[in-house]
């Protein structure tokens, strides 16, 4: 009788030479996607960035792609209350909510000397 509990075998996935990783992670990149979706990205395809020398954000800032996925996040949440305050002008609480957001970006740029 076959034991029912045997492990399940991963599939190996293809070797790629840091050339082709890093061209990967380029491509990833230009279409918008920032250092940690990319690595996600990479895994589902059986790629570990921990198998090559460079991280992930390291080789986006030699190629001038990183951006910071914090003020990117906010920046898309301050577009949104944009949107909403340009529909419903009276909304005191998006006008208040807009506020906050720009402080938050504010504050993420002072910490990342952006200003």
């Amino acid at each position: 009788m076959k034991d029912e509990k045997e492990p399940k075998k991963e599939e190996k996935s293809k070797k790629i030479t840091q050339d082709q990783f890093e061209k990967k992670v380029i491509d990833l990149a230009k279409e918008g996607l920032t250092s940690e979706k990319i690595g996600e990205k990479l895994r589902k395809q059986g790629i570990h960035s921990k198998e090559f020398s460079k991280k992930i954000s390291k080789i986006l800032k030699e190629k001038n792609l990183y951006s910071d996925p914090d003020m990117k996040s906010v920046e898309a949440k301050l577009e949104k209350i944009e949107e909403h305050i340009k529909e419903n002008k009276q909304d005191k609480r998006s006008i208040r909510e807009r506020s906050r957001v720009f402080s938050q970006i504010r504050k993420l740029k002072k910490y990342n000397k952006l200003i």
